[in-house]
């Protein structure tokens, strides 16, 4: 972990009190401030509240919230509710997948995309729809998938 890292994870463990009931807000401050739960800062937490790292694993896997991994710059979300299925998000993100050159699940080398599905993003009006970090995007057709990458900076033209 970065220096620069390790003295966040030590700011946010100052402003509170060394209890485990505190884990999930450490947790939540640490990924706002880092971006991800970094191995190095779980380790901190852990030592912190005096709990296992196990333990704090099992809670950050438990809620989708947390990362245990980088996410890129430009985290783009599909949704895979029904609405969103019968109106093309399998076309929608085939398209993505093809403009950014991931898979599901994925995050670019460069930190600048990560990839993920959801089962309902809560915008079935707008469907098919993709969250790009907390921008929603509906109504989306392939053409317009390739605007909104092409506007992000990325993507294909040609895709």
């Amino acid at each position: 972990m970065e220096e620069l890292q390790e003295e966040r994870v030590r700011q946010i463990l100052s402003s509170y009190e060394s209890e485990p009931g505190r884990l999930v807000p450490i947790l939540l401050d640490v990924q706002t401030s880092i971006g991800y739960l970094p191995e190095e800062g779980v380790q901190m937490v852990a030592r912190f509240l005096n709990i296992g790292v196990g333990q704090i694993y099992s809670v950050a896997s438990f809620y989708s919230r947390f990362q245990l991994t980088p996410v890129g710059r430009h985290r783009v979300t599909v949704c895979r509710g029904t609405a969103c299925h019968i109106r093309g998000a399998p076309q929608i993100l085939g398209e993505i997948e093809k403009g950014v050159g991931l898979k599901e699940g994925e995050t670019s080398s460069d930190l600048e995309y990560t990839l993920e599905t959801v089962a309902c993003i809560g915008c079935c009006a707008l469907a098919p729809c993709i969250k790009i970090n907390a921008d929603v995007h509906g109504e989306l057709t392939p053409r317009r998938v390739k605007e909104v990458l092409l506007s992000l900076g990325g993507g294909e033209t040609d895709a």
